[in-house]
């Protein structure tokens, strides 16, 4: 029987995709005065290529920016610090978010949630979308001083939530990082579907939260 569902937040929970390219908007009209001589959207697309789906840290994305544009006046520290300041305010949910971790909270299902990234800036985006209060566990690589894919931060999660590997699910769009680590901890991987990876190893494929209370159901009547 399921007791436990843990979840990514980037991909996730989080739409990211969709979150940064409402900040990089936000971000070219709030510092026009060195960014006008830019088309906001070959601003936001190379932004996006050079980041990398958030898996090159945005200093070294500003300074390739800086030198490709030509920017003047505006430092790579600047602009990263205006990212820091102001990407929680864009943070935007996939659809159902809410309503699914309300089903798993009536149905008593524990909640948990790894995801790789800074403390302070990751807690500032699950906060913008409203959801800590329903997390039972929630474990940040950089607090925990361990990263996905390694199997040990998904053994600690299990141990702060109090159930063993075989009750528990972890939901992520990443195939490796998620999906893959999950499964070598013993744990049921599912895959929210993402565009960026064709396939995943995964036990189930999901392509919306709002599968989750059914797979869960699903997985209870075996």
């Amino acid at each position: 029987m399921v007791k436990a569902v843990i979840f990514d937040l980037d991909g996730t929970l989080l739409d990211r995709d969709l979150s940064v390219e409402k900040f990089i908007a936000g971000q070219h009209e709030r510092l026009n005065s060195v960014l006008s001589h830019i088309d906001r959207l070959e601003y936001t697309s190379r932004f996006i290529e050079l980041e990398k789906h958030g898996y090159v840290w945005k200093d070294k994305v500003y300074e390739q920016l800086i030198n490709e544009f030509e920017i003047q006046g505006m430092s790579k520290e600047h602009l990263l610090e205006d990212y820091l300041t102001y990407f929680s305010d864009y943070c935007t949910p996939f659809s159902n978010l809410i309503p699914m971790l309300e089903d798993l909270r009536n149905n008593d299902i524990l909640i948990g949630m790894i995801t790789n990234g800074y403390t302070e800036f990751q807690t500032g985006n699950f906060r913008a979308l409203g959801i800590e209060h329903y997390f039972d566990a929630i474990l940040i690589s950089e607090k925990e001083e361990l990263r996905k894919p390694d199997k040990r931060i998904f053994e600690r999660a299990l141990e702060r939530l109090g159930v063993t590997a075989e009750q528990a699910i972890f939901v992520g769009d990443h195939p490796l990082n998620d999906v893959e680590a999950s499964a070598r901890a013993g744990m049921i991987g599912v895959w929210k579907r993402n565009p960026h990876w064709q396939s995943a190893n995964a036990d189930f494929i999901i392509d919306g939260l709002d599968e989750i209370p059914g797979l869960i159901q699903k997985l209870g009547s075996r």
